[in-house]
């Protein structure tokens, strides 16, 4: 199966337990979600369970129940919104207006529009659904990563690319040539798997360092997608370094907020403040962990390191010119 339609399957069945007001039934997944039609019983229970563990694994809480307060009817699941969104972010007016403009510069989404047409088939096809709880799994990409898009089509269309690629360990970029097989995400940071042409073998490019634009380099089709487990085992063994081996930041929260960064905490400790915490956490793009810290507003405080409290000041102030 290829990775286009098993991220469109696990997107769909996001999209549906998310917005359901109650417990989905299995079966009634298994009629409306797009991807699990034309399965036997027994592969269709396989398929669901891994989908369920995927998307555990990744920090998604589906959780199992049923609508009936006996517990006498189908058991269900769904995704609780209170688990999975954000609490809510006390700004000013002022400071909601700079992350306002900041998320229109920095983001997009587009998979809007895919997100809004799966939502009316799934309200089509019965369920009750909260459109609203579609804010929190609107997919944005930050400004890091100009290559995503292109990369993430070329892989949907399985076409192949070239693109510029600055190793760390080289004055200057060399031109690559990769049959895309994933798009994917680790500790913070992009990359795009794949066959390098050049040098008949897979690899693994991290996207913050592919210089200039992603082009074309063959038509749509132009070569066959590896299965999934093959690709999955390539990923693996591309892996970057584990959390323990990334530097770490030190942030100063307000007690009852920035669940996000503790979350992710190395250690939480109480400040000299009162009503402040001192939370440490690994990150591996300062560009992010700036953005993630902004969108806190005043309950968040960048200290160390000073690169980073560097690049708060710089973005804040562009972000208030542009504003102005």
């Amino acid at each position: 199966m290829s990775q286009q339609l098993k991220s469109e399957r696990l997107m769909n069945l996001v999209i549906c337990l998310l917005v359901a007001r109650g417990y989905v039934p299995k079966s009634r997944i298994r009629r409306i979600v797009g991807g699990y039609g034309g399965q036997t019983d027994e592969a269709f229970d396989r398929m669901f369970e891994r989908d369920k563990e995927e998307l555990r694994e990744v920090g998604i809480p589906i959780e199992t129940g049923s609508n009936d307060p006996f517990g006498e009817d189908e058991p269900g699941y769904r995704i609780s919104r209170q688990e999975f969104e954000l609490p809510e972010i006390r700004l000013e007016p002022d400071e909601a207006a700079v992350v306002g403009l900041a998320a229109r510069m920095w983001q997009q989404s587009g998979l809007a529009e895919a997100t809004s047409n799966a939502v009316a088939k799934l309200q089509a096809a019965g369920v009750s659904a909260d459109t609203r709880a579609l804010d929190v799994v609107e997919p944005r990409v930050g400004r890091e990563e100009p290559a995503f898009w292109p990369l993430w089509e070329a892989v949907r269309d399985c076409r192949p690319v070239r693109f510029s690629y600055q190793k760390p360990s080289s004055a200057s970029a060399e031109r690559r040539h990769v049959q895309p097989w994933s798009v994917l995400s680790w500790h913070g940071r992009w990359y795009v798997l794949g066959f390098d042409v050049d040098r008949d073998d897979s690899r693994m490019f991290r996207l913050s360092r592919i210089v200039g634009d992603v082009e074309p380099a063959g038509p749509p089709g132009s070569y066959e997608m590896p299965p999934s487990d093959e690709v999955r085992a390539a990923a693996i063994g591309f892996s970057p370094p584990e959390p323990h081996d990334l530097p770490t930041a030190t942030i100063r929260v307000r007690r009852g907020a920035g669940h996000t960064l503790r979350r992710h905490a190395v250690h939480v400790t109480p400040d000299d403040e009162p009503g402040w915490d001192v939370v440490t956490v690994t990150y591996s793009s300062l560009g992010r962990l700036a953005e993630e810290i902004a969108a806190h507003g005043v309950d968040a405080v960048a200290i160390e390191p000073e690169e980073l409290r560097t690049r708060m000041v710089s973005w804040l102030s562009d972000v208030a010119g542009a504003a102005s």
